[in-house]
């Protein structure tokens, strides 16, 4: 099975990492997405998703982004049920988030109290071993290369 899903859009609340009680942070957030259609007066909807993201996702995104602040995230579609506060069971549609990109959009250092780069930038994703590291032959600096 393939679940996957990508979406930029901006912030849509203000953002707090919080601790499980098992010591993991977890940060939960809407992101406000515009449809890719303009209705006849010219004005686009908007659609809100829920996004859940754990431990260093969380951490990098309550660092260098806020509340309106715009986003790309690859994601995966998940649905939970919980018991709400009349005892009718909810079900609820979330995007746990798998990878984070900046847009290019210049970091307003008034909502999250950091600058960030304004180039895409992959978050909390180790990078993959290199297909050349296991050869003794293949010592070449980085920055040797012609790109």
């Amino acid at each position: 099975m393939y679940n996957r899903v990508t979406m930029m859009g901006r912030i849509a609340n203000d953002l707090g990492v919080k601790t499980t009680q098992s010591g993991t942070n977890v940060l939960t957030f809407r992101l406000a997405v515009d449809r890719s259609y303009k209705d006849a007066d010219g004005n686009r909807d908007t659609d809100f998703f829920n996004f859940v993201a754990w431990k260093s996702n969380a951490d990098f995104i309550a660092k260098f982004f806020g509340k309106g602040r715009l986003i790309l995230l690859d994601a995966e579609a998940q649905n939970r049920t919980y018991t709400d506060k009349n005892g009718d069971e909810r079900l609820v549609t979330e995007f746990l988030v798998n990878r984070v990109y900046f847009t290019g959009e210049k970091a307003n250092n008034a909502n999250t109290g950091h600058s960030a780069p304004s180039t895409a930038v992959v978050a909390s994703t180790p990078a993959p071993a290199s297909a050349n590291s296991g050869n003794s032959d293949f010592n070449a600096p980085e920055d040797d290369y012609p790109f």
